[in-house]
């Protein structure tokens, strides 16, 4: 085995997860990156996402350890348990007949169950990621990949990975995401709906100068191995995972916007989660018309025009700032208040001496999570959500460009906004 950096030793010791779990199958420790899946009963689901893994060129799967971390939590329903053992004995099968360089961690069997309070996709994704890392070379610059057993990918998916890292300067990336087909109108009507929700909340964002302007997929996310140690690792909170994992390299190594392959999640309905792509689908299919509504545009500018404020005067007292915010948004100054912005901002002035330190500071503090927070308060205070023929073509207005007649065309037109391409290829 290869010895692990200085850095990574000492971030196994203090944070990687403890406990019985191992990988098995698979022994090979010089991979120069590795993929991460997560699977909870996923049968057939699970299988289907390794397999268009698996068209991905032999050079490439060479190079790539692919970690299924078969999870369930000690109060687990028999039919799941029962799933996860059929899912192991068919992961040892597939070991010895693909391409893939296949490992997986038994985190299902008797003895090997996730404690129920820490049960849950976090938990699942960490324990893979932190096990992955004995197994890469850290002579190379070694990546670390998130994938669900629901998506599929593309023949170009680890390929176009790796030459993203190779170009870009920043520690961590998010990959343009699709999802696939619903299997009937009613499906595919509420999958279109919520995506266009999560694209649009990143529309208003980046048209707003957020640093934040990038979508929060646990499928769709790749870092380097590096990047993940210094940012503390992955979490275990049960859902939001990705977004509270993808804010911390933000703020440590910088998050791009990779192109050139999209990864294609099933839209399926789960109750698994209390939010999130699952349990919105299913509040959507059951006839909640209040489930999932999208955000009014004034929202955005408030939040555009507060960074603006403290980036144009990095040097403002924070008293003179904070009447600049009152003429924004009462909700605003108030909630700055209550974050102790009297005492932050000076602060952040006194330790950060340039203004480019200060900028990044702010943008730290006021990070993806108060920016989600803002923007829930002051729709809570009459900037209401609405329905997106009536919300969105005001985005498109406020960034001078024609807006699709259509809620079909509106996804389109925000689906190549983040670099999907037009061009499906499964």
């Amino acid at each position: 085995m290869n010895p692990l950096p200085a850095t990574v030793q000492r971030y196994v010791v203090r944070s990687a997860v403890k406990g019985p779990w191992t990988l098995a199958g698979e022994g090979r420790t010089d991979f120069a990156g590795a993929v991460v899946i997560p699977s909870l009963a996923e049968g057939d689901r699970l299988f289907a996402t390794l397999q268009s893994l698996a068209t991905n060129p032999p050079q490439w799967t060479a190079r790539f350890l692919v970690v299924i971390v078969v999870n369930h939590g000690e109060q687990a329903s028999t039919a799941d348990q029962q799933q996860n053992g059929i899912d192991l004995a068919r992961l040892a099968d597939l070991a010895e007949r693909t391409e893939l360089c296949l490992a997986w961690i038994d985190a299902a069997s008797s003895g090997c169950e996730v404690p129920a309070r820490q049960a849950g996709v976090g938990f699942a994704r960490k324990l893979g990621m932190d096990l992955a890392l004995s197994r890469l070379s850290w002579t190379e610059d070694p990546l670390l990949v998130c994938l669900d057993a629901d998506t599929l990918v593309e023949t170009g998916y680890l390929q176009t990975i790796v030459t993203h890292f190779h170009q870009s300067a920043l520690g961590a990336a998010v990959l343009p995401f699709r999802h696939q087909s619903g299997s009937d109108s009613a499906q595919q009507a509420a999958i279109d709906r919520y995506e266009l929700f999560l694209r649009s909340y990143v529309y208003g964002l980046r048209l707003a100068g957020s640093p934040y302007a990038f979508n929060s997929v646990g499928s769709a996310i790749a870092c380097r191995a590096a990047a993940y140690v210094r940012c503390g690792g992955m979490n275990c909170r049960k859902a939001g995972e990705d977004f509270y994992f993808l804010q911390k390299l933000a703020k440590t190594d910088g998050v791009d916007l990779l192109s050139g392959t999209t990864v294609f999640p099933e839209p399926r309905v789960s109750e698994r989660v209390p939010f999130g792509t699952g349990r919105s689908m299913a509040r959507l299919l059951d006839g909640d018309a209040q489930a999932v509504l999208f955000y009014p545009v004034k929202v955005f500018q408030i939040l555009a025009d507060w960074l603006c404020t403290v980036e144009q005067d990095l040097s403002g007292d924070a008293g003179e700032l904070l009447m600049r915010a009152e003429g924004i948004s009462v909700v605003l100054v108030n909630y700055l208040e209550q974050a102790d912005w009297r005492t932050v901002w000076p602060r952040l002035q006194s330790t950060h001496k340039t203004e480019a330190r200060r900028l990044k500071a702010f943008h730290i503090w006021f990070d993806g999570f108060r920016t989600m927070r803002l923007i829930h308060l002051l729709c809570d205070a009459g900037l209401c959500r609405g329905e997106p023929e009536d919300v969105l073509p005001e985005y498109f207005v406020w960034e001078g460009r024609g807006c699709p007649e259509t809620l079909s065309g509106m996804l389109e037109e925000l689906r190549l906004h983040d670099g999907v391409s037009s061009l499906i290829c499964l």
